[in-house]
């Protein structure tokens, strides 16, 4: 018996079970939200230990990584990810996750076939294609500076 792709879709469609959207997309925006706001009290707190401020726009990512990554390792990123979805990838917060995530699972393996070579199965992709975006990005803005 030959499925064809529509009928396996319908089929697939038929089974898979509903997602409560608006909850989804409620818990989303909140985590999301939590998150940026947690990143500004740590901005606000670094310029008020003194911190010249362009070291603060340094420490902030640095440190949002560490807590990300962090979180990953003791398996409590993954739990918040449960409910929060789309919101824990804030981009810096999601990157940390998606190196971390799969270089934990694959440690067993050890440190060269193991974690250095999984560290990048998920993040890997975005950054390939974030730096060719951007160097088109930079084109199109280095030839529109010309043409002006």
């Amino acid at each position: 018996m030959k499925i064809n792709k529509q009928t396996y879709q319908k089929y697939a469609k038929q089974r898979a079970p509903s997602s409560p959207l608006f909850k989804d997309m409620f818990f989303a925006f909140l985590i999301g939200g939590l998150i940026c706001a947690f990143a500004e009290g740590i901005y606000n707190l670094y310029l008020y230990l003194k911190i010249d401020e362009t070291t603060v726009r340094t420490l902030v990512p640095v440190t949002l990584v560490f807590i990300a990554t962090l979180l990953t390792g003791i398996g409590v990123f993954d739990s918040i990810a449960k409910y929060a979805g789309a919101g824990t990838l804030v981009p810096i917060t999601g990157f940390a996750n998606a190196v971390v995530a799969p270089a934990l699972d694959d440690k067993s393996e050890g440190l060269v076939m193991g974690v250095g070579a999984k560290m990048f199965t998920i993040a890997g992709p975005v950054i390939v294609y974030g730096v060719i975006a951007s160097v088109i990005y930079g084109v199109i803005y280095w030839i529109s500076g010309v043409i002006s």
